[in-house]
Formats: C-alpha cells, structure tokens, sequence
C-alpha cells in the first residue's frame, strides 16, 4: 500500500470515500475550526414557509452566480443575511425574529459557503433582493 507523506497521521483509512467520511463526521459542529456557536436544532415557526417564498422570488436561482435548480441538481440553499445565531443572542428577538423575506436569499452551496465566511458582503445580498 502507498500513501502520500500527508495522508500519514494519527487515522489511517482503507480509501478516500473513507477518508472523507470521517472527516465529515469528525469536523462539523463545535468540532470544525470555524465553528460560531449554536446548532443545528430546527430553525422555528416560520422557516419553511419564508424559505418556500424565497425560492419562489428567486426562481430556484442563486442571486450571486445564476446556477438553477436544474444546473445544481436540486434547490439552492436559502441563506439568512443577517445570521439566526445574531437573533438568538440578542435579548430582544427569537430565532423565529430571523425569518422574514428582506433577510433570506437563493444561494448556490459554493456561493453560500461564501457568504458564510463573509466572502460576499451582506449588504451585496440586500442589494441582490432589494428589487425584487
């Protein structure tokens, strides 16, 4: 068997498909480097319905880059501008505060994962949305 100086460590795995495996397991949730807290707990009352509008609005789209639903294979992600995590940390809203349409978008995963990280700006997506 050979392996590559950097796929030598503490695991050893019998392939790639095993490799990624754990890897999704093992860094998601408080045990990924980025992580800011929270969970993934359901959203709340009103998360399904204002995500349905917003891919209605956003015709099965990302705003950002374009990518349909039938280019992704399956419907964009509906992203949160402004984070649920800002909501439930205030004292003054709830989660379910989160979901309303000016706060939600279509986004493709990479350009979610963007969005995520603070690689779009947010006011960039308001601007996407503010026509509509």
């Amino acid at each position: 068997m050979e392996r590559y100086p950097s796929h030598i460590g503490e695991n050893v795995f019998c392939g790639e498909p095993c490799r990624r495996a754990w890897l999704s397991d093992e860094f998601t949730g408080d045990g990924h480097p980025n992580w800011k807290g929270g969970g993934n707990e359901e959203y709340g009352k009103g998360w399904r319905a204002v995500r349905q509008r917003a891919l209605e609005r956003d015709n099965y789209s990302c705003r950002v880059c374009g990518q349909t639903h039938e280019e992704l294979g399956r419907n964009p992600d509906v992203h949160h501008i402004r984070p649920v995590r800002s909501f439930i940390e205030s004292e003054n809203h709830t989660r379910e505060d989160a979901h309303y349409i000016e706060n939600v978008i279509s986004l493709c995963i990479s350009c979610h994962r963007k969005a995520e990280f603070e690689k779009i700006d947010a006011e960039y997506l308001r601007s996407l949305i503010a026509d509509s």
